[in-house]
């Protein structure tokens, strides 16, 4: 069996953000980590590795120093990792973004493709149903529970109080939720392992079967009307009263913001 799994390295919003002119983030800046949808989505690929001897191969697609969130799903168990980057990929939506993915991903062999069921950095939960579009293979979102059976996958997809259990022949492409499962931690050994591979980088020449006008910024029908960081709050309102009166002026507060 032949697994690859989508990540991303995402901004770690405990840092903050920043912005570029144009409004998109700029990831350069910014301490990162890998999106925890897409952590779960490889532990679940691992898992399976663990039971059937699958071959797990990540991809992602990003600014250089994306090779950092490769390395770490290599150090989880990861058999290969590979970088799609080149200067004219920046700036995509989810629709150049799947675009791209999908390009790539027609390179490898696979039956089973796990993305995460959407980012924390942008929280649409688009772009694993849109490779799977461009790839021209079933999905199921939501998975909270994958099993194989045979040449099918079974997934319990999480459906507000319940879950659906679907199956589909394989392949297929399945989006995972951080509730799938707990990640397994990167082992000493595992980090000195995925320093010893080589990570494999393409870029724009190495995309298979996309057109230029779907990449990029140029090629997102997605459009920022504006950008900012989280509001900051101004100082407030200072007062210096006695305790009494101060009782009296909180409660009244209170009563104005409809609290009590």
């Amino acid at each position: 069996m032949k697994i690859v799994v989508c990540i991303k390295q995402v901004p770690d919003t405990k840092g903050g953000v920043k912005f570029n002119p144009d409004g998109t983030l700029d990831r350069g800046a910014m301490l990162t980590i890998m999106n925890p949808d897409d952590k779960a989505g490889l532990e679940a690929a691992l898992r399976l590795k663990d039971q059937y001897g699958a071959e797990v191969t990540v991809v992602t697609m990003g600014l250089p120093k994306a090779e950092e969130v490769l390395r770490e799903a290599m150090a989880m168990g990861a058999d290969k990792g590979i970088l799609v980057t080149d200067r004219v990929l920046g700036g995509a939506d989810t629709w150049a973004t799947s675009t791209t993915i999908a390009g790539a991903i027609r390179n490898l062999e696979y039956d089973l493709i796990i993305t995460g069921r959407q980012a924390i950095d942008g929280d649409t939960a688009q772009v694993g149903p849109q490779i799977s579009e461009h790839l021209d293979i079933p999905v199921i979102s939501y998975a909270q529970d994958i099993k194989i059976e045979g040449d099918s996958v079974v997934v319990e997809r999480q459906y507000e109080d319940r879950y659906h259990v679907v199956k589909a022949k394989m392949p297929c492409l399945i989006t995972a939720l951080s509730e799938l499962n707990d990640p397994r931690y990167m082992t000493p050994g595992g980090i000195f392992d995925a320093y010893k591979k080589e990570i494999t980088v393409w870029g724009r020449a190495d995309l298979k079967d996309v057109d230029d006008s779907n990449l990029g910024l140029k090629g997102s029908p997605t459009k920022i009307a504006k950008a900012s960081d989280k509001v900051r709050k101004g100082a407030g309102e200072k007062v210096t009263l006695d305790p009494d009166e101060s009782v009296s002026y909180i409660v009244d507060k209170l009563k104005v913001k409809h609290v009590i």
